[in-house]
């Protein structure tokens, strides 16, 4: 009913290696955003922390267009991650003979 147990623990242990490694390869990227022209710089890591941020000194007398540009930058910079961790999770599948849950290519 269940095939080979044996083979099957080797798969699953393979798809945790594998796992692993995809969130240490997500863990070790940093995407940059910048806003307003350049104002603003975000930097992220795959976990999706920011790691650094540079703010042009002419924002600084105006903090309602400050606010703007980072809350833009950061969400951004935020959803570039998620983008990332999605390819490389269906990756990962399409690599062990799996489909797109979603239905896309």
């Amino acid at each position: 009913m269940f095939g080979n147990l044996g083979d099957m623990t080797k798969m699953l242990e393979g798809m945790q290696e594998n796992a692993s490694k995809l969130q240490a390869e997500l863990e070790s990227k940093t995407f940059s955003v910048k806003a307003g022209g350049g104002m603003v710089e975000v930097s992220i890591n795959g976990k999706g922390e920011i790691v650094d941020l540079e703010i042009d000194d002419s924002l600084l007398e105006d903090k309602d267009s400050l606010q703007i540009l980072l809350i833009g930058a950061m969400n951004d910079a935020y959803d570039m991650v998620q983008k990332n961790q999605q390819n490389s999770a269906l990756s990962m599948l399409g690599g062990m003979g799996g489909k797109n849950p979603f239905g896309a290519a």
